[in-house]
């Protein structure tokens, strides 16, 4: 019987590469035991098969950004139904245009940013990375971002004038925002530093009551037409 090793001293030996190369094949998920994806180096092996994927490459292994359409009744930070639940390798959008590699690694330590209200829906961000969690906290108030907001009953004389300029939140003025008509039902907000609540208080003080809202995009980042309740990775070069 084999005496128990590291999956890194193994395939280091296997494939005549230093331990540190040996390492970044595994935790880039390069690596199979017995034909299943380990990325634990620390992984102890005796007698299985390890196998290196024939396509694997050394590339530094970068934390991850996901984006995720966030449905109406999920909650953004804290609550009993948490949106980082929906974020597992099952409901990545098909369609991913970002060619990152899925790795079990992306799924843990991701941080919620930008929060979103319970019922609104749109364009959410869980992140690894610190510099994604710097520029979404330090310069949050400085990101614009544009939501898609359903309402009904009647505006008031001015009223978009108002909500772009001349109203009151939490007892102070807020910033002139960009709001338009897409429709005759939903107006288009590009507006910054927005809080929780803050657009139903808005439309209400113009006579409007929201049916519903959704983020459709944070920064220089869309929501485009991932569908409800998928995620997405953000690729190297995509900016906020």
């Amino acid at each position: 019987m084999s005496e128990p090793v590291r999956l890194a001293k193994r395939l280091a030996e296997l494939v005549q590469c230093s331990r540190t190369e040996a390492e970044q094949y595994i935790k880039g998920g390069w690596v199979t035991v017995d034909g299943r994806v380990v990325e634990l180096p620390q992984h102890m092996v005796t007698t299985e098969v390890v196998e290196l994927d024939p396509a694997a490459r050394l590339a530094a292994v970068e934390p991850a950004t996901i984006l995720l359409h966030k449905p109406a009744g999920y909650d953004a930070i804290s609550g009993p139904k948490m949106a980082a639940g929906l974020v597992v390798p099952a409901s990545r959008w098909d369609e991913d245009p970002s060619g990152v590699r899925l790795l079990e690694r992306h799924f843990q330590r991701l941080t919620p940013l930008m929060p979103l209200d319970n019922e609104a829906t749109g364009l959410m961000v869980f992140s690894q990375d610190g510099r994604v969690w710097r520029r979404l906290t330090e310069d949050r108030d400085e990101i614009e971002q544009e939501f898609v907001v359903e309402v009904s009953g009647e505006i008031a004389p001015y009223g978009l004038r108002k909500l772009a300029h001349g109203l009151q939140y939490g007892g102070r003025d807020m910033p002139p925002c960009k709001v338009s008509w897409q429709n005759e039902v939903r107006l288009r907000f590009a507006i910054k530093g927005v809080q929780g609540g803050q657009l139903r208080h808005m439309c209400a003080q113009v006579g409007l009551e929201v049916v519903a809202i959704r983020r459709i995009r944070i920064g220089k980042v869309p929501l485009a037409k991932m569908p409800v309740g998928t995620w997405r990775y953000l690729p190297a070069g995509e900016r906020f």
